[in-house]
């Protein structure tokens, strides 16, 4: 079990690579990558299993937090999604959502290590 946990989480950072890292390469141009909108879903799918595994192996889980977090993500994850529908239409994207991706995705990592 240990080896699938330490497996999750690495592929849960993995993910939040992808988000910071093409929102920084993207920062004077903004726009949202198709590593942003795959990192945002990675970020998810794999939060729920962190969460999981820790509520299988009788772990004390934060639900307050996790609640916030999972918000957050919600919201990165539709800034994201809603980025690359314009992308692929060939429509600019706005500076903002362009940036809350990056920011909220910043905002998340923070509550992770602060919280």
């Amino acid at each position: 079990m240990d080896f699938l946990h330490s497996l999750t989480l690495f592929i849960h950072f993995v993910g939040v690579a992808a988000l910071l890292g093409s929102w920084l390469v993207t920062f004077r141009q903004p726009t949202v990558t198709s590593w942003q909108h795959i990192g945002a879903w990675v970020q998810l799918v794999t939060g729920v299993l962190l969460v999981g595994l820790l509520e299988m192996n009788d772990g004390t889980v934060n639900h307050i937090k996790i609640a916030v977090k999972l918000v957050v993500l919600i919201a990165i994850l539709v800034a994201a999604v809603l980025g690359r529908r314009r992308v692929r239409r060939g429509e600019p994207v706005s500076t903002g959502l362009a940036h809350a991706v990056g920011g909220l995705t910043l905002l998340n990592v923070a509550l992770a290590v602060f919280w």
